[in-house]
């Protein structure tokens, strides 16, 4: 049979939760996942893990009769998009088997999930690339890093005078979970964590992980940090923190470790090297691109974006979008009487010429306009890029999440 008749022999439809074992054998064959690896998560039978994800997810596959051949997963999520609330189509579960590759039947998904997306107000998508290049043909694009790093056991701080004090709790203790939502609140491209994105939330690593919470003199919960020590190494899985007083008390917390380690390793999910925090800042760190996203719906999505001006000029941009033909175009826009960006019908002032990958990248600013067009990626007047870099909030991503 030729590729087209195979092709013609398939169906697309939506997953659910008589698909869960179906699902999950095509992941673990995809990523070399085995039952041992899953049994592990929180004891559950190997396959039941993905039971709660198809019962709450828009789930998608390719079908030959009644098996499933390749597949789509979005996670209904929320995103703090630079101080304000976005619902977001989080893309997991990508997998096709391999006598079915080079169908087209991935491209196929992710144009349904993406038009699913549209439907239900999802106006931008996060994902986690296997391959940047082959998201980036298909519109997502990086939107933030991580920067791993390693400390020797002389180089953790001496003891901080803090206000607070620190406390050992439960992996799902809720002073976690208000001193996150503090956070998120604060930090562009944050999760919002509904209790989907707290379920996702280290379930490989969960039953390995050590938990602790940093309180300030009026016993409110300001930082906390997931951990754990073997190998006489203390690895800091996700530390977060609201203010300095709170940053310090954890360090304390690793430094109260010192006779039992020799190195300290950990993350940080945004451009602030850990070097400079440190007395001793001869570390190692290497810093590698984390999550990718994509626009899925530009125009409603800028109509809903918190410029930080209203300026009297509107703009124009002409978008290519490499799977969406909604997105593909020409779109004007300005801010009327009440300083609230609309359509408008008429070329503005400033005009833009770009794709979605790299609209998406620079309104979350993780790359500035004036680069973008430095390096082909933008094309705008200097009075336009100009004009950009005061409307884009200057907030750098954070994202620290994986499903």
């Amino acid at each position: 049979m030729s590729k087209q008749e195979i092709k013609r022999s398939l169906d697309i439809r939506s997953l659910d939760v008589q698909h869960v074992d179906q699902s999950a054998e095509l992941l673990t064959y995809v990523f070399q996942v085995t039952n041992q690896d899953l049994a592990q998560i929180q004891g559950q039978h190997p396959m039941q893990w993905k039971k709660p994800v198809l019962e709450q997810c828009d789930g998608l596959g390719w079908f030959a009769g009644e098996k499933l051949v390749s597949q789509l997963v979005v996670y209904p999520f929320d995103v703090n998009i630079h101080g304000k609330a976005f619902k977001m189509g989080g893309v997991t579960g990508v997998g096709t088997y391999p006598e079915y590759a080079g169908l087209g039947l991935m491209n196929d998904l992710m144009k349904q999930g993406l038009q699913n997306m549209r439907a239900a107000g999802q106006h931008i998508s996060y994902l986690f690339p296997y391959s940047i290049p082959y998201y980036r043909k298909k519109g997502w694009e990086i939107i933030s890093d991580v920067i791993t790093y390693k400390v020797r056991d002389t180089q953790i701080p001496k003891p901080y005078e803090v206000s607070g004090r620190m406390e050992r709790v439960k992996w799902d203790h809720p002073d976690i979970k208000q001193a996150y939502e503090q956070f998120s609140r604060k930090e562009n491209a944050a999760m919002i964590r509904n209790e989907l994105a707290w379920d996702e939330h280290f379930r490989w690593e969960r039953e390995e992980l050590s938990a602790c919470v940093y309180y300030n003199e009026y016993q409110e919960p300001t930082g906390y940090m997931y951990y754990k020590v073997e190998n006489e190494t203390f690895y800091v899985r996700e530390m977060i923190f609201n203010n300095e007083d709170a940053r310090r008390g954890l360090w304390n917390f690793i430094g109260a470790h010192f006779s039992m380690v020799y190195y300290v390793e950990g993350k940080i999910f945004q451009n602030e090297p850990l070097s400079f925090f440190l007395e001793d800042g001869e570390i190692e760190e290497k810093i590698s691109p984390y999550y990718m996203a994509r626009i899925v719906d530009a125009s409603e999505f800028l109509l809903e974006f918190p410029f930080t001006n209203q300026p009297k000029s509107g703009f124009t941009l002409e978008l290519t979008d490499p799977i969406l033909e909604w997105n593909t175009g020409t779109f004007s826009f300005e801010w009327n009487n009440e300083k609230k960006l609309t359509e408008s019908n008429a070329q503005q002032e400033h005009v833009i010429k770009t794709d979605v990958q790299t609209l998406c990248t620079m309104l979350l600013n993780y790359k500035k306009a004036s680069h973008l067009k430095e390096v082909g990626r933008l094309s705008a007047s200097e009075e336009t890029i100009h004009f950009l870099e005061q409307i884009i909030p200057n907030n750098e991503p954070w994202f620290s999440d994986y499903f």
